[in-house]
């Protein structure tokens, strides 16, 4: 049965609305009476006492904000009475957490999924070769090599809007206007194509960027990082580099990446100079041939059976609501837990959207040396954030706001329950790949894509995604599933949602049996009998972070 309101924690001066309520209306809460002086639409608060302005208002058991001017009891919080405010954090405040019980996880000991075992003990979910460019300047070389393989290997997705430019070009040509002006599109029942040749190869993967050339030797780096945790990413079966000779980022560069991370590394790479070979045409056939050959060996490669605790799972939010804190991702933070505790790894990004709650993941950090690493990596992002006037607290997007996140301290104490409760093993830099199991703190900016890049780059072979307004984000190597924090939006948008937690909004299930369901399709999909809906849309977003200030 669905309850009207909620109060998050016991220590909390606001109260969620899990419904539409209307003014005048009265609510019946923990013995106490609340006549709402105006309409507070689902999702959003209203405060349980008068406040003056400068008092605090707690939600999640932390600090979120600060009143701007007064608020009486029963009135929603707004971003006009309303400003962040979150607490200090310090290592020298650091009570370190010694009494974490782990879930019951007996049921799931002896569990496996179907994965890919490598050389070097990783297990994927998926059998990925990866063609990538060392500069933007090959990026049609990879355009152009996506359109032969993906069409002549199976691959290709259909176009779906192909037919209806088409349509409309015929209806033009007959200068038929009146059909023309009431052309409406149908979905269509397309021709997929031929079957992929490959039955062990789940696909290549072509990425493209704007780096490698004319920029800091930073920036370039970075980018030889980030290729070299894609190509360890345990997804990945071989790679085939294209390179024009002259940029700034080097094959040499990524194989020293490659091996900073992995000296035991030894996947087929495939490298292309374009430069050296002189024509277009003889790099591109060359290119073509030794990819075909690498991707017969790859394609003997089966899927065998492997413990859950080689699974790696990122944990990401976008387009978050007033219920991403309540429904799916503490959904996420209990299967963080389970998954922690049968021995895998599970990788919580996005730094901004830690901003409030930093005290608690220091406290929870397995060493000082990495609570201050944490530390540190906070500090900096948000000086670097502050000194371009882009502070954490601009975070929140327009939609994050109408939907109930009025500070950047709400949406990340939301945010940090996909963490769940127990130890942090590790804390990462960007381009960083776990080297013990448990849970992980990646440095990334919130921006979607930009997360979702370095959780992969950090090793997540699967990322769970909540989102409350809806988002179509993939990744090339990385499957990203999409969790719905209410069930309207998993019913407006079937095309991008794969699983749904709003039956713990209507009361309906627990947060318990919500991950283990969650837990379930994981197994499933890192077996390869389901896709993602992201998967089955070819969304395979890929954005390089050049450490400039993104939230």
């Amino acid at each position: 049965m669905q309850h009207k309101v909620l109060k998050v924690n016991a220590s909390d001066n606001v109260i969620v609305a899990l419904r539409n309520l209307e003014a005048g209306e009265t609510i019946e809460f923990e013995g106490e009476t609340y006549v709402l002086p105006r309409a507070i639409a689902a999702k959003h608060k209203f405060v349980t006492h008068d406040l003056a302005v400068g008092d605090h208002v707690t939600m999640y058991g932390v600090l979120v904000g600060k009143a701007t001017q007064p608020i009486a009891r029963g009135e929603q919080i707004t971003t006009f009475n309303l400003k962040h405010e979150s607490d200090e954090f310090s290592v020298t405040k650091r009570k370190p957490q010694t009494n974490w019980v782990a879930p019951d996880v007996s049921k799931w000991v002896n569990r496996t999924f179907m994965g890919f075992p490598r050389l070097d003990g990783q297990v994927g979910i998926a059998n990925y070769w990866l063609v990538i460019p060392l500069v933007f300047c090959e990026n049609r070389n990879i355009l152009k090599l996506k359109d032969a393989f993906d069409k002549a290997l199976g691959y290709a997705f259909p176009d779906i809007y192909l037919k209806q430019v088409n349509d409309l070009v015929k209806l033009y040509e007959k200068a038929d206007n009146a059909a023309l002006k009431s052309y409406n599109a149908t979905i269509q029942t397309l021709n997929l194509g031929p079957e992929p040749l490959f039955k062990n190869l789940d696909g290549i993967k072509f990425l493209t960027h704007e780096s490698g050339c004319g920029e800091s030797n930073q920036e370039s780096a970075v980018l030889a990082a980030l290729f070299g945790a894609y190509a360890n990413n345990a997804n990945v079966t071989g790679i085939t580099v294209l390179s024009l000779g002259c940029q700034k980022t080097q094959f040499d560069d990524l194989m020293k990446e490659i091996k900073t991370r992995n000296p035991n590394f030894d996947k087929p790479i495939l490298f292309f100079e374009q430069q050296a070979y002189g024509t277009e045409f003889e790099m591109m056939s060359a290119a073509i041939k030794a990819t075909f050959e690498g991707l017969i060996e790859a394609n003997k490669l089966e899927r065998q059976p492997a413990p859950l605790s080689k699974l790696n799972i990122g944990l990401k939010c976008g387009g978050s609501d007033g219920f991403s804190g309540i429904s799916a991702n503490p959904v996420l933070g209990h299967l963080s837990d389970l998954v922690v505790a049968l021995g895998g790894n599970t990788y919580l990004a996005e730094f901004p959207e830690l901003c409030g709650v930093e005290q608690e993941l220091i406290d929870r950090c397995t060493s000082e040396a990495k609570a201050q690493k944490f530390e540190t990596l906070m500090r900096d992002y948000a000086a670097k954030a502050e000194a371009v006037g882009a502070g954490f607290d601009m975070n929140p997007s327009a939609g994050n706001i109408k939907d109930g996140l009025i500070t950047d301290a709400i949406k990340s104490a939301g945010a940090a329950k996909k963490g769940g409760t127990a130890p942090i093993a590790d804390v990462l830099n960007y381009t960083e790949v776990a080297q013990e199991s448990g849970l992980h703190l990646v440095c990334t900016p919130g921006n979607d894509v930009l997360a979702t890049t370095g959780q992969a780059a950090s090793g997540a072979t699967i990322t769970l995604f909540t989102t409350g307004l809806g988002t179509p984000t993939g990744n090339p190597i990385c499957p990203i599933v999409k969790v719905s924090t209410n069930t309207k939006l998993a019913q407006k948008m079937p095309d991008i949602i794969d699983f749904d937690c709003g039956a713990i909004i209507e009361g309906e299930k627990t947060i318990e049996q919500t991950a283990e369901e969650l837990l379930e399709y994981c197994i499933q999909l890192a077996s390869g009998t389901i896709k993602t809906k992201a998967q089955l849309l070819g969304q395979d977003d890929f954005m390089p972070w050049k450490r400039g200030v993104s939230l």
